[in-house]
């Protein structure tokens, strides 16, 4: 073949790739979080009564629901900076609530910096980093729509989901539930505004509004983040999601009354913290109506996220975007006799987690996965260079066929050397004294009885502590360690004197 010739053969490759390209741009991305939601939508069959979530159950026909789904760690900030960064609280540091990454590791590379590098729009709106200071970095969006407080009294001193603001005194007519003794973080009710002036639906607002904008053949793909705050509390949500749950149909958690008598005294000291607030409402007799309350969030949030998905189904980039949906994590209503988070148990890390992408199949998926393993997945599904700093894997084999062998548990972490390990079957956890807890799913799936001291499960124990890191990074310096100047938005470290900067967004 002479010069000519493989020149030319070599253009028609080329111009084959790129008109390949232009009718195959790469996808988009639909990044969907709630905040607190646990196992207990319809799909997942977590809650025993009538839960009503129709829009993340139609999205979990169209896409693969993971039915063992677990978060990196179960509490927001550590989980949504493993989210994030796609690495473990033990390679970060960051085990809790109080560390802030972006002054200690203000070079790496999140999600949505990575897609911006590769050419994304990258929009953001809602709660997507946990939203303090120290863990929402700037420069991260192309735009960015904070929730913040209305200008309306009822919401001044309800600790919403403004970044970096102080909350002012209590909203006008506090207790909506009618408990005195919470804070009102804990609080329930349904305030006297408009639907619109929720926090939640200016969040989607944007989302749908930004989806509905006219954009031409040139434009990026791009990727747009969608944070709901609920079901966090307090779970304040229009009137109407309370009507749907009668007090009288109302299901409350199994508990087991010797459940706590085989803890090592680790896991006792997780299911004692934050106890009075479940003692305080089951005093005062209202456990149906905050369960109640619970529900009616997580129906909130599932109305708002068939408005963002209906948007997107009407728009032109229906058939070309990935949809992601995740939870930072579970949450207790009683179960393990503990309300709140921040425990290793299935009742605080198991979410919902459903990946819709384009080409491939709906399906459901049982094998055991973590939410370390979403930035890696979207990497493979958009086409992008990978990143050798991810803890977790890619799942598009999964994606592709839910029934193929996977030999990976789902290692959850919290505080510094406390793990737990969820495999198909098993629930093993060790805490950093050396106490151990065990359980098995198939014959005990309330975890009510732990298999530790059992001779029978010692290579099942051995089977999942191989999982746990050998290595754990010392814990970043809390926010005390910095002065944070909200005006230049910049972090000075009191003992050494450097300063990170950046700007506020």
């Amino acid at each position: 073949m002479n010069r000519k010739a493989i020149f030319l053969l070599a253009l028609y490759f080329a111009v084959g790739v790129i008109y390949a390209d232009e009718q195959h741009p790469k996808p988009n991305v639909l990044f969907l979080a709630v905040d607190d939601m646990k196992d207990w939508v319809n799909c997942l069959g977590g809650y025993e009564g009538t839960v009503h979530t129709p829009n993340i159950d139609r999205l979990a026909k169209r896409g693969t629901l993971f039915t063992n789904a677990h978060c990196a760690s179960p509490k927001c900030a550590p989980s949504r900076a493993a989210i994030l960064t796609g690495m473990r609280p033990s390679t970060t540091g960051l085990y809790d609530n109080g560390h802030w990454w972006r002054p200690n590791l203000p070079d790496v590379v999140t999600i949505p910096k990575h897609f911006s590098n590769h050419g994304y729009h990258v929009v953001g709106t809602g709660k997507i980093f946990h939203h303090t200071a120290g863990n929402h970095p700037p420069n991260q969006w192309h735009e960015f729509h904070r929730l913040t407080f209305q200008e309306d009294p009822w919401f001044r001193g309800v600790k919403l989901n403004y970044p970096w603001s102080k909350p002012g005194p209590k909203p006008k007519g506090f207790p909506f539930s009618g408990v005195k003794g919470l804070g009102h973080e804990n609080d329930w009710g349904s305030l006297p505004i408009v639907d619109d002036e929720y926090d939640d639906v200016r969040t989607t607002d944007f989302a749908i509004e930004y989806l509905n904008r006219e954009r031409s053949q040139n434009d990026s793909s791009f990727f747009l983040a969608c944070g709901l705050f609920r079901p966090h509390l307090p779970w304040y949500v229009p009137q109407k999601y309370f009507d749907l749950y009668p007090l009288d149909e109302i299901v409350l958690p199994r508990v087991c009354e010797n459940d706590l008598d085989d803890l090592p005294a680790e896991g006792l000291a997780f299911a004692k913290a934050r106890r009075s607030d479940l003692e305080t409402i089951q005093k005062s007799a209202k456990w149906k109506h905050a369960v109640r309350a619970y529900l009616a969030s997580i129906t909130c949030a599932d109305a708002l996220l068939g408005q963002v998905l209906d948007a997107l189904d009407k728009s032109p980039h229906s058939k070309n975007t990935i949809v992601v949906l995740w939870s930072d994590h579970g949450w207790h209503l009683g179960e393990k006799k503990h309300w709140h988070k921040s425990t290793l148990w299935e009742e605080a890390t198991r979410v919902p987690f459903i990946i819709s992408a384009p080409g491939l199949s709906p399906g459901l998926c049982d094998h055991p996965v973590s939410l370390l393993d979403i930035y890696p997945t979207l990497i493979d599904l958009a086409g992008l260079s990978e990143l050798d700093s991810h803890d977790g894997v890619s799942l598009k084999p999964l994606l592709q066929d839910p029934t193929t062998q996977w030999n990976r548990p789902a290692v959850i972490e919290y505080q510094r050397g406390n793990a737990a390990v969820r495999s198909s079957r098993y629930r093993y956890i060790r805490y950093r004294s050396g106490s151990e807890e065990l359980y098995d799913h198939k014959t005990d799936p309330n975890e009510w009885r732990n298999l530790t001291a059992s001779p029978d499960h010692l290579a099942v124990k051995k089977e999942h502590a191989d999982w746990i890191t050998k290595e754990w990074a010392d814990s970043a310096p809390t926010k005390s360690a910095f002065r944070f100047d909200h005006e230049t938005f910049t972090w000075t470290n009191k003992e050494t004197g450097a300063v990170t900067k950046g700007k506020n967004e």
